[in-house]
C-alpha cells in the first residue's frame, strides 16, 4: 500500500486536532506528494517542541506505511525552535510545517520508538 500524500496527511491531521479542540494551523505548504512534515508544538508557557520525520531505521516493517515522527527538540525556547525550522527549510524547501498551540502538549503524532 502506498503512503498517504503529504497534503492529505496534513489536512487529515489538522481536522483530527480541530475535532479534539486542539488549536493548530498549517504554517507552510510543501510538496503535495512527498514533502517532509515538521510539527512545532508551542506549550504557551515559553517552551516549545519540534517533531520531524522518523528515520527509516526507526520504523519497523510491521507498521505499514504510516508516518512516524521523532522529537527533534523538547523543552526548547520558541526562538530556538524557529531557528531550527529555518535551518530545515534551507536544507529542504519542499517541507510542510504544522504549528500546534496546546498547554497540555497534545500533538496526536505517531512517534517512533
Amino acid at each position: 500500500m502506498a503512503r498517504l500524500r503529504s497534503d492529505f496527511w496534513v489536512s487529515a491531521h489538522l481536522r483530527r486536532l480541530d475535532v479534539e479542540g486542539i488549536a493548530a494551523v498549517q504554517r507552510r505548504r510543501g510538496s503535495p506528494e512527498a514533502g517532509a512534515i515538521f510539527v512545532k508544538l508551542d506549550r504557551l508557557d515559553g517552551s516549545a517542541e519540534l517533531y520531524g520525520p522518523a528515520p527509516q531505521s526507526l520504523i519497523d516493517a510491521d507498521s505499514g506505511d504510516e508516518r512516524r515522527f521523532v522529537a527533534l527538540m523538547v523543552e526548547a525556547s520558541p526562538p530556538d525552535v524557529e531557528a531550527r525550522i529555518a535551518k530545515e527549510i534551507r536544507f529542504d524547501g519542499d517541507l510542510w510545517i504544522v504549528e500546534i498551540d496546546d498547554r497540555a502538549g497534545r500533538h496526536r503524532l505517531d512517534l517512533a520508538e
